[in-house]
């Protein structure tokens, strides 16, 4: 048996989505279909589409999700049809060296789902999930290990930040960098994971806060959500935050664009002794380089992050908290709430570097 749901189906690099249909298996042992609520349109999202990151077409897209799992499949004892969820793009299996070495985020398996299909079109072409979630359609089928429970007190749908953005974002701040109380801070880059990272930096009590994008019609939403500065990008973007801290640069800069010129601008931002942390996910053929000498001389640590050095299973819940004491602003990080049809129209804003993030809302 199969189930038919409305997707939003990517067919060739570069080319926007067309709004069609997938046939859902019923799931298999060890799988949950799950109902979605919303989806949150990610950067990588925008990376697997273009070809920046590799994806195996036709495919489903999306990875930032949330919503209600509808069926279970033979095995499945964790989830029940009911249960409100988040989901998890990165599963760990809990068993390779990385997750014995509590990195679960290196996972080596984590990629499994997205290298088999997991629908097929009406005409029987087999159809890939994005990331193993494809979350930019009604319903979708996932491994087990592949759900996070919602706590109660979070919205469904803004939830679905939690699954990426909010996980990345704030898990570079706390998990991968722990900034502490009185650091200094620069956040480059203002999409979902740059305002998530930035929310992240004034719940650790970092001091100045500086938040760094190409566009000034951000500095408003920047400030609502903790920066104490906005400087705008460009050539002198580093010379400015540098002043803004005494001369010296931040303790920690975050680079959440995925380029070889904003990283160049975030290691120039960051103080001597200080951490630059990628978040962003670039090209493999945008290249980064640095001098012998600059490196020996500054003595700054360049650390990459994945999906905020996090645990799902862990984190989700302290994030959770978190939105409930209010000091985690969920629904200000949402610029555009859209349908499905509304995503070319999103990735579009992604390219111009417009808006925060849009969020794909599912029925009402």
């Amino acid at each position: 048996m199969s189930t038919t749901v409305r997707a939003a189906l990517f067919t060739s690099a570069g080319e926007p989505p067309a709004i069609g249909e997938v046939l859902l298996p019923d799931p298999g042992p060890g799988q949950v279909r799950v109902r979605l609520s919303a989806a949150g349109v990610c950067h990588s999202d925008l990376s697997l589409s273009n070809g920046t990151l590799p994806q195996t077409m036709p495919a489903v897209l999306g990875h930032e999700g949330a919503g209600t799992v509808e069926a279970v499949g033979a095995g499945v004892t964790s989830a029940s049809p009911g249960d409100r969820v988040v989901l998890n793009w990165a599963p760990a299996c809990r068993d390779c060296w990385f997750c014995a070495n509590e990195e679960p985020y290196l996972c080596e398996r984590s990629g499994e789902a997205a290298r088999t299909p997991y629908a097929a079109l009406p005409d029987g072409t087999p159809v890939h999930a994005g990331l193993g979630t494809a979350a930019f359609a009604e319903a979708t089928n996932v491994p087990e290990n592949a759900l996070v429970p919602l706590p109660d007190g979070v919205d469904a749908a803004a939830a679905a930040l939690l699954g990426c953005a909010v996980l990345t974002g704030w898990g570079a701040v706390a998990n991968s960098a722990d900034v502490r109380a009185g650091a200094s801070a620069a956040v480059i880059g203002l999409g979902g994971v740059g305002l998530a990272a930035l929310q992240a930096a004034r719940i650790a009590g970092a001091d100045p806060v500086i938040a760094v994008d190409v566009s000034p019609a951000k500095e408003e939403l920047a400030r609502a959500l903790g920066a104490t500065h906005f400087v705008t990008a460009g050539d002198a973007a580093a010379k400015e935050v540098r002043a803004l801290t005494g001369g010296r640069g931040v303790d920690h800069a975050f680079e959440v664009v995925g380029s070889s010129a904003a990283i160049r601008s975030a290691w120039s931002m960051t103080r001597r002794g200080g951490t630059t942390t990628v978040v962003g996910v670039g090209s493999k053929d945008d290249r980064v380089s640095f001098s012998a000498l600059e490196l020996f001389h500054f003595a700054r640590t360049l650390r990459g992050c994945v999906y905020g050095s996090s645990d799902p299973a862990r984190d989700v819940p302290a994030l959770a908290g978190l939105v409930r004491d209010g000091s985690l602003d969920l629904a200000s990080m949402v610029t555009d709430e859209i349908g499905l049809d509304g995503l070319p129209d999103a990735f579009l804003r992604m390219r111009e570097g417009r808006g925060g993030r849009s969020l794909v809302r599912f029925g009402p």
